[in-house]
């Protein structure tokens, strides 16, 4: 199939140049034709159209050899630039030259002009080829130099954004995991807690963690999931730390109906609810609230998370989990995204994330 595409890609390329050069020397034919009627003289059109299409068919053919010497010099000196294609150019043009001259005399030179004239107007035609060619050998050497240098700026800045991507998932790949063992570490030391205190809390939290573990370490799960799937782990997650809390804890999920197609970064609400209970609800002696809200506004997905807990106390330093958060919207999404996390004393804790908002496949 990838051969197939390529013999086609080249018949194409060829096509295009034989279209490119058979236009060039109809024009200069048409335009040396049309002065000679100009001044009163006879056109002697095949002569003239045999003449620029020998011209244009021939550098047609020297183009791929001009490219491969440009490339021989690439990365040298000027000074070694200019003295070999000197002598390149004046080779290759008298070449050129010598077999358009050639060419003529077999194709058109008998019968066109009285024999006896001929070598002088081929001179002519000479010395006037002989310049000609080597502008145009330098003309196609500074233009497949340039294209050259286009095409592998192209490569090079292509290289550069694959690298750049590879960097920014194995950032994303890497702040993904570190989120799994610290909320591992978090649930046990829970679970240790429980164990002699309350067996049964404790024998339902192992169970709530395995279901838990058991949907985080599916690799199927890329760094944009659903937002209903993102949901789900969150459920499970609550599920948990309901156990935990008891009585004191209730939450409520408020999701508008224009942000339900919507994809998320995974495991980006988990965090900030971790957050919201050790550092509002759990230093809050009496019942706490936890609210999840996502909505669009505009172009933008807004998640929020808030409590009614004690609220961030003075001095608080943000943890793992939210300094992860930042980190990974800023790799995701650089300044079109943003993480703002507010609080009062006495009144609970508020984190908001901006994002651009994108719909889900498989919404």
């Amino acid at each position: 199939m990838t051969r197939g595409r390529t013999l086609t890609h080249v018949c194409r390329q060829l096509i295009a140049q034989l279209g490119f050069w058979t236009f060039l020397g109809a024009s200069y034919a048409l335009s040396a034709g049309s002065s000679s009627i100009s001044q009163g003289h006879d056109a002697h059109w095949s002569r003239v159209f045999g003449w620029n299409l020998t011209e244009a068919y021939l550098w047609m053919l020297l183009v791929p050899l001009v490219a491969w010497l440009g490339r021989r010099t690439a990365g040298e000196s000027i000074r070694r630039v200019i003295f070999f294609h000197v002598g390149a150019s004046v080779a290759v043009a008298a070449v050129e030259t010598l077999a358009r001259l050639t060419m003529f005399w077999l194709l058109w030179g008998p019968g066109q002009l009285p024999v006896d004239s001929l070598p002088a107007y081929l001179r002519m035609e000479f010395a006037y080829s002989i310049h000609s060619a080597l502008l145009t050998y330098w003309m196609i050497l500074l233009f497949t130099r340039s294209m050259d240098a286009r095409r592998k700026l192209r490569q090079e800045t292509l290289r550069i954004e694959r690298l750049e991507t590879q960097l920014a998932q194995t950032r994303l790949s890497a702040l993904r995991m570190q989120l799994k063992p610290h909320f591992l570490f978090n649930t046990l030391n829970s679970i240790s807690a429980l164990v002699l205190v309350d067996p049964q809390k404790a024998r339902v939290m192992i169970v709530r963690l395995s279901e838990f573990l058991r949907m985080t370490i599916d690799e199927r799960h890329g760094q944009l999931v659903p937002l209903a799937t993102e949901l789900k782990f969150l459920e499970c997650y609550l599920h948990i730390q309901t156990v935990r809390f008891q009585d004191r804890l209730s939450t409520s999920t408020r999701v508008d109906d224009t942000a339900a197609a919507a994809e998320v970064p995974h495991l980006i609400l988990q965090p900030l609810v971790e957050n919201a209970l050790k550092h509002g609800l759990l230093c809050s002696p009496e019942p706490g609230r936890l609210t999840i809200s996502v909505e669009r506004c505009g172009e933008q997905l807004v998640l929020e998370v808030s409590d009614d807990g004690a609220g961030l106390a003075v001095g608080y330093c943000e943890g793992v989990g939210v300094r992860n958060t930042r980190e990974r919207l800023s790799v995701m999404f650089g300044e079109a995204a943003s993480f703002e996390l507010t609080s009062a004393q006495g009144r609970g804790t508020v984190a908001t994330v901006r994002l651009p908002y994108r719909e889900s496949a498989h919404a």
